[in-house]
């Protein structure tokens, strides 16, 4: 079966082009990346991207935004699929990607925020989120068992994240969900996953949280 020509528009940092990355790397797509500065983009990404987000894909420079709509367009027409075949099992994985996506939100605000009460209660919030999560983690080693899947491909960015925050201070909100840090730890030593970044995104995430002036970044500049 003959693919179009994928190009995919990305910031290196972005957790949603990540998962794009994932996917396109799980089902071995040849693809084109072009990184851009999203606070001064080139012009012509307004005429792509009509919410002014990353990731864009262009198919044969037709442009699909939207990560969720990316993957989901990428595994539908290629061999296999990244969802279980039950629809019912199908429906609880997008389910959990909106828990996903409510988490991601609430990890980004977590690391910005100059407010103290705000912090505290999205500390808080994070917490209990993580606590349902750890109920539902059953399988071994990926959410739905032994294959991995588009859930998987959303939470490994979000561990990612967590990961970096691991790195350059001494925050740790895991110390009682021992099924998410194991799902953890597999996802983040995947393939796809490990070539979903580039080399200097560690260095990079360190710059921009420091650049919040948030209280997690003075917690970065005092570790």
């Amino acid at each position: 079966m003959s693919l179009p020509k994928f190009k995919l528009i990305s910031f290196p940092l972005c957790p949603y082009v990540q998962r794009a990355r994932i996917a396109l790397n799980e089902k071995n797509i040849e693809y084109d990346i072009e990184m851009i500065d999203l606070e001064a983009p080139p012009e012509w990404f307004y005429d792509i991207s009509p919410l002014e987000k990353v990731p864009v894909l262009l198919v044969d420079d037709k442009p699909l935004f939207e990560s969720m709509v990316i993957c989901e367009y990428l595994d539908e027409v290629t061999p296999g699929s990244l969802y279980p075949t039950d629809h019912f099992d199908k429906a609880q994985n997008r389910a959990w990607i909106e828990f996903g996506n409510d988490l991601l939100g609430l990890t980004y605000n977590f690391f910005t925020t100059s407010d103290e009460k705000t912090y505290k209660h999205t500390r808080a919030v994070i917490t209990d989120r993580f606590d349902i999560l750890e109920e539902q983690l059953i399988h071994r080693p990926y959410f739905n068992g032994v294959e991995f899947s588009l859930v998987d491909a959303v939470y490994a960015p979000l561990f990612r994240f967590y990961e970096v925050a691991k790195a350059f201070t001494n925050f740790d909100l895991f110390d009682d969900t021992p099924n998410v840090v194991e799902w953890w730890k597999v996802l983040l030593t995947r393939p796809s996953v490990e070539n979903s970044i580039p080399d200097t995104y560690m260095q990079d995430m360190e710059a921009y949280l420091k650049k919040q002036d948030s209280i997690f970044s003075k917690n970065i500049s005092t570790s």
